[in-house]
């Protein structure tokens, strides 16, 4: 599986003959199912619905059938106005495609309507989506700065407790860890930042939990 660190922390990978293809961002299905698929709208005031899924149906009609039946509910991580996507798409892309490049892997681009992109890049995507969904537009360039301030293996750790607590689209929305990363990314000047620490997470998810009696 690709390790996707930063270009500056490894030396630049060779292309091989053997290398699978991969499919939007980094994501090779010959290697893992496991990716992260961002769905586009059809028209300019719908939503943007980024998901996780652990099998890949390689049919893009049927992919839009189950979206369409609900079938894929339980799978979305995150529901984002077109225009907040549109905030951090290319920042997103910018910074996947150095790393992408690095290890010798094509390029990717957002497709006019899906586009996979592979499990580590998933959640450093579905961080920054997290940090935002609920947040002052105004705020967005400071959360980008931020989260580019972090390390992979940190926007990992991030993810992962934030998708075992409150990783559900709409269940989890505004509470616990989900807004703790908001805070984290959006509050924290982006000229002061510094990699968040455990100990300081932990204490801003106790406070955005509701008190227990």
């Amino acid at each position: 599986m690709a390790d996707y660190h930063k270009p500056a922390a490894r030396k630049k990978a060779k292309t091989t003959a053997a290398q699978p293809k991969s499919e939007g961002f980094g994501f090779q299905p010959e290697r893992s199912q496991h990716h992260f698929m961002v769905t586009l709208p059809l028209g300019k005031d719908e939503n943007v619905f980024l998901s996780e899924h652990f099998h890949f149906d390689d049919s893009e009609a049927r992919r839009e059938l189950h979206l369409a039946l609900g079938k894929e509910d339980d799978k979305l991580r995150c529901v984002l106005p077109l225009a907040k996507w549109e905030a951090i798409a290319e920042a997103i892309k910018s910074e996947f495609n150095e790393r992408l490049k690095s290890l010798g892997l094509s390029a990717g681009r957002w497709g006019k309507r899906q586009t996979p992109v592979s499990r580590l890049l998933g959640k450093e995507m579905l961080l920054l989506a997290w940090a935002i969904e609920d947040a002052d537009p105004a705020l967005i360039p400071i959360a980008i700065a931020n989260w580019r301030g972090l390390a992979p293996e940190e926007r990992w750790w991030l993810f992962t407790m934030t998708n075992a607590a409150t990783g559900h689209a709409l269940h989890g929305k505004g509470r616990g860890w989900r807004k703790a990363v908001r805070f984290a990314l959006t509050e924290n000047p982006a000229a002061d930042a510094k990699p968040v620490k455990r100990e300081d997470f932990f204490s801003l998810v106790q406070e955005q939990e509701p008190r227990k009696i």
